[in-house]
């Protein structure tokens, strides 16, 4: 485990005791130096590391670069020099069409890995990205910042209750990301097919959730609107029409190809499977979720939190 948050390592030292199988690491994907070193033994990398708010990304776009675009680089060549088998990039809705900086970031990171399957020359590594939405419950997601409204006793402050998002649970995540390294050829962005929730019911789901934890009365948690913030979008976007066009369904994932030249074991890979439905795969093209299934989806992924010791206390 390699990352420049000290306090992360601590809770997950603290869940795995007696590990020896474990290495925690402090660094920073800025550091190819440190990073190449991490990575020498290793089979398999996820690579999460991120600067991930829009706004922040907006006012700061040269340190997001230097993080999404230049961290991811680094990775890429650490990989190479340490011969590791399979490379997974995490990556964002936000790089479909992309309208702020961390967006555009993310879609440049994605075509650099994709890249990197056509010159890593002998080496065995195997390159591919995933395009997550929201996961709730993660490290400053939108559902992290309203169960902290709501233990202070509110307001939850809101932008637009129309909008919609793309969710998912951070063990689906997970989950996800692992089979996409099982099934990687090289160059593909895996997009998940992923239930859609409307920013109304998030709100409410996570007030009712989180107000009884903090020995609050749901009932006593207003709301405030707010402005939209530099670069947000009122619905998200996972696939836009000209990738559905190289896109294969592959099951519970969308396999989206490379549009420059492929490496062969990947142009024949998807041979048999039923090509992707052509448009954009956006979030206001697919039913929303009920308020009951919100409800259920979001006290799961804050429970989950709570259990990880980062309490939104």
């Amino acid at each position: 485990m390699f990352g420049r948050d000290e306090t992360k390592q601590f809770y997950q030292q603290m869940r795995h005791p007696g590990r020896t199988d474990l290495r925690f690491l402090l660094g920073d994907v800025r550091d190819r130096d440190r990073l190449t070193r991490a990575i020498e033994g290793i089979d398999i990398v996820f690579h999460c590391a991120a600067l991930k708010h829009v706004e922040s990304g907006e006012y700061n776009p040269f340190e997001a670069t230097q993080t999404n675009v230049v961290g991811t680089q680094n990775v890429i060549d650490a990989c190479l020099a340490a011969n590791v088998r399979t490379m997974i990039l995490t990556s964002s809705d936000k790089a479909a069409n992309p309208t702020s900086v961390m967006g555009a970031t993310k879609l440049l990171a994605e075509k650099l890995v994709s890249a990197a399957t056509n010159y890593r020359g002998p080496h065995r590594t195997t390159f591919a990205s995933v395009r997550f939405g929201n996961v709730l419950g993660s490290r400053g997601s939108a559902v992290e910042l309203f169960a902290r409204q709501v233990a202070a006793g509110g307001p939850v402050t809101v932008t637009d209750p129309s909008m919609t998002r793309f969710v998912m649970t951070t063990d689906r995540a997970v989950q996800l990301a692992i089979r996409a390294a099982e099934v990687a050829k090289g160059g593909e962005v895996f997009v998940f097919k992923m239930p859609v929730a409307r920013l109304a019911d998030l709100v409410s789901a996570t007030i009712a959730y989180a107000a009884p934890n903090a020995g609050l009365d749901p009932a006593t948690i207003s709301t405030a609107m707010m402005a939209a913030r530099a670069g947000e979008k009122g619905y998200e976007e996972l696939m836009t029409q000209d990738e559905s066009t190289r896109a294969y369904d592959v099951g519970e994932m969308y396999a989206v190809l490379p549009s420059i030249d492929l490496h062969p074991e990947t142009s024949t890979a998807y041979g048999n499977a039923p090509s992707a439905p052509v448009g954009a795969y956006r979030s206001d093209g697919v039913p929303p979720m009920s308020p009951d299934a919100v409800h259920r989806l979001v006290a799961e992924a804050l429970a989950r939190t709570q259990a990880d010791g980062l309490s939104t206390a």
